[in-house]
C-alpha cells in the first residue's frame, strides 16, 4: 500500500477586519422538551420585556421606532384567546411547541408569524441549551412542597 503524505498550511491574520456575516452571530433557542423553536440575530436576554406579563419583545416589522429583528420561529399557531387586561381586552394569537405543545409566545394579529409589529416570547419558555430548563421557567410559581412532610 502506498504511503499517504499530506501537507497543509495554516494562515491567519490578526489585522483582518470582521465580516458582516461573522458579526451577525445567530442565536438558537429550544423548548424545554429539546425541540428547536427559534433562531434570532440577538440574544433574548438583551431584548426588552413587556410590562404586562414580562414577555420578551421581538420587533417583527420595520418602523420609525426601530429595525425589525431577523428571526425564524418554529411553532404551531393556536386559536386566538381574549384576555382581560386593566383598561380593556387583548386578543392574543398564541404559538406552541410542535413536539410537546408548551406555550411559546404570541402576537396581536392572525398568523403567520411577522404579520404583527411584535412577537412576544413567554418568560421561561425557551433555553439556549437543549434539555436544560431556563432559570426563569418557574418564576412566579408558588412552592407547594411541604418541608415538614417526610417520605417513609
Amino acid at each position: 500500500m502506498p504511503k499517504v503524505v499530506s501537507r497543509s498550511a495554516v494562515s491567519s491574520s490578526t489585522d483582518a477586519q470582521p465580516t458582516a456575516s461573522s458579526a451577525a452571530a445567530l442565536r438558537v433557542y429550544y423548548c424545554i422538551c429539546g425541540e428547536f423553536i427559534l433562531v434570532i440575530d440577538k440574544s433574548l436576554a438583551t431584548l426588552p420585556r413587556r410590562k404586562t406579563d414580562n414577555s420578551i419583545i421581538i420587533r417583527s416589522t420595520e418602523s420609525q421606532a426601530g429595525k425589525a429583528r431577523v428571526f425564524k420561529l418554529n411553532a404551531v399557531a393556536e386559536e386566538p384567546i381574549l384576555l382581560e387586561r386593566p383598561g380593556g381586552h387583548e386578543k392574543q394569537y398564541r404559538f406552541h411547541c410542535p413536539r410537546c405543545s408548551l406555550k411559546i409566545g404570541y402576537q396581536s394579529s392572525p398568523p403567520p408569524v411577522k404579520t404583527a409589529d411584535f412577537l412576544y416570547i413567554l418568560s421561561g419558555a425557551l433555553t439556549q441549551m437543549q434539555g436544560q430548563i431556563p432559570p426563569d421557567a418557574f418564576e412566579g410559581e408558588k412552592d407547594t412542597s411541604d418541608s415538614t412532610a417526610h417520605q417513609g
